[in-house]
C-alpha cells in the first residue's frame, strides 16, 4: 500500500468514526436488581514505520487500545452482586502484528482474541472474587497515567510497531524486533481465579493464579499479587499508584519473576501530570519510564491533551544490550460523538555488544470511537 492510499484510507476511517452518531450501549434492568449492558469501541489508525532504510505504511488497529465488543450481565443478591463479563477483540490487523515482510490479515479472529469470559462475585463485606478468562492481579500495574494521551502513548512503547525488525547499520533486516526489546513486564489476561479486597482508604489488594487456557499445548502457570492506590481528592492533586509481582513457570523455559511499579500525579488546576514506571525481570532486564503530560479545555469539542515520554531499558534480549525510546503525542476528545482523535510520533534506538542497528520511528494517526 503506498503512502497516499494508506493516508486516504486512514482519513476515511477517521471521518467515519467522527461522523457516527453518539451512541452508548443501553442498559436493560429487571425488577430484582438485574441488568444487562453492552459496549464496544473501534480504533482504526494509520501507521507509518521508518526503519532507517525504507518506510512502510499500513492501516491497522491500534494495539494500545484495540477494537472490541462486550457485555456485562449482573444480578443483585441482597448486598452482593454476581456479574458475567464477556469481551472479545474483533481480530483486526494489529499495529504490533505487522512487519517489513508481512501485512497480516485484515481480519483474523481466533479464540486468543477473547479478552474476558469471566464470572465475578462482588461482596459488600469481603471483596470481589473472579473466575474465568480475564485480567490477572498485575494486569495494568505498569500503566498509571493521568496525561490523557494513554490511547496512543504509554509505557507499552512497542504497541505502535512491535512486529517490525531493526535493520543493521549495513541495511540488512536483523532477527531483533521492536517488541523483543521494549517490554513493560505488565501482567496480562489468563484463565484465572482472582481476589480483590475492598478499598481501605484508597488501597486495594489483589492476588490471582492463572494458566493460559486459550493456547494449545501450553502449561504456563502464573501467580501474582498487587496493590493499587487511587485518590482524586488530595487538594489540588490526583494520585494513582500501583505495585505488583508475578511468578511464572512453564515447561521448557526458565522460571521468572517480574516486579513492576508505577505512579501518576496530576495537578488539577494546571492540567500538568507526571507518570513514572519501572520494572525488572529476574532472568532478563529492567527498564525505567517517565511521561510528562498537559491537559486543557482549548476548544468546545472536549479536552485536548499533549505528552512527551521516555523509555530506557537494558538486558532485554541479551546481556549488555540497551533500548531507548522517546515519543510525543496529542489527543483531542470530541465529547458529543464519544470520539478521541490522536496523533503520535515515536523513535526507537537499540544496541547490543555485537551489532550496530539503525534507529527507527513510527507515526500513528487515528481515532477511537466508543459505543
Amino acid at each position: 500500500m503506498n503512502k497516499k492510499l494508506a493516508f486516504n484510507a486512514s482519513a476515511a476511517a477517521l471521518a467515519t468514526a467522527i461522523a457516527s452518531p453518539a451512541f452508548a450501549g443501553p442498559t436493560y434492568e429487571n425488577d430484582t436488581g438485574g441488568s444487562f449492558t453492552w459496549y464496544g469501541q473501534f480504533d482504526p489508525s494509520f501507521q507509518s514505520y521508518d526503519d532507517g532504510t525504507e518506510t512502510y505504511d499500513r492501516l491497522v488497529d491500534n494495539a494500545g487500545s484495540n477494537s472490541r465488543i462486550g457485555f456485562r450481565l449482573s444480578q443483585a443478591f441482597g448486598e452482593n452482586t454476581m456479574t458475567f463479563h464477556f469481551e472479545t477483540a474483533f481480530g483486526l490487523r494489529s499495529s504490533d502484528g505487522v512487519s517489513q515482510s508481512s501485512t497480516g490479515d485484515a481480519l483474523s479472529w481466533d479464540r486468543t482474541n477473547l479478552r474476558h469470559v469471566d464470572l465475578q462475585y462482588d461482596t459488600a463485606r469481603f471483596g470481589k472474587f473472579s473466575a474465568g478468562q480475564g485480567s490477572m492481579a498485575s494486569d495494568g500495574i505498569a500503566g498509571s497515567d493521568q496525561s490523557g494521551t494513554g490511547v496512543v502513548a504509554g509505557v507499552a512503547v512497542a504497541d505502535p510497531a512491535g512486529g517490525y525488525a531493526f535493520r543493521t547499520s549495513a541495511g540488512a533486516l536483523s532477527s531483533v524486533n521492536v517488541g523483543d526489546v521494549f517490554t513493560d513486564y505488565d501482567g496480562g489476561r489468563l484463565g484465572r481465579v482472582r481476589y480483590d479486597s475492598n478499598s481501605y482508604n484508597g488501597f486495594v489488594f489483589s492476588a490471582s493464579y492463572g494458566t493460559d487456557i486459550l493456547k494449545t499445548s501450553n502449561d504456563r502457570e502464573t501467580y501474582d499479587v498487587a496493590v493499587r492506590y487511587n485518590n482524586n481528592d488530595l487538594g489540588d492533586f490526583a494520585l494513582a499508584a500501583a505495585l505488583g509481582a508475578a511468578w511464572t513457570e512453564e515447561t521448557g523455559t526458565a522460571d521468572k519473576r517480574d516486579i513492576v511499579g508505577s505512579v501518576a500525579l496530576e495537578h488539577k488546576p494546571t492540567g500538568l501530570s507526571l507518570a513514572l514506571a519501572s520494572g525488572e525481570r529476574d532472568i532478563a532486564g529492567s527498564y525505567g519510564y517517565a511521561k510528562l503530560g498537559y491537559t486543557a479545555d482549548l476548544t468546545s469539542l472536549g479536552a485536548t491533551a499533549f505528552s512527551v515520554d521516555y523509555y530506557d531499558g537494558s538486558d532485554m534480549a541479551s546481556t549488555g544490550d540497551s533500548a531507548q525510546s522517546w515519543g510525543v503525542a496529542a489527543t483531542q476528545k470530541i465529547d458529543n460523538y464519544n470520539v478521541e482523535a490522536y496523533l503520535a510520533y515515536r523513535e526507537y534506538a537499540y544496541e547490543d555488544t555485537s551489532t550496530t542497528y539503525s534507529d527507527s520511528s513510527v507515526i500513528m494517526a487515528g481515532a477511537r470511537w466508543k459505543f
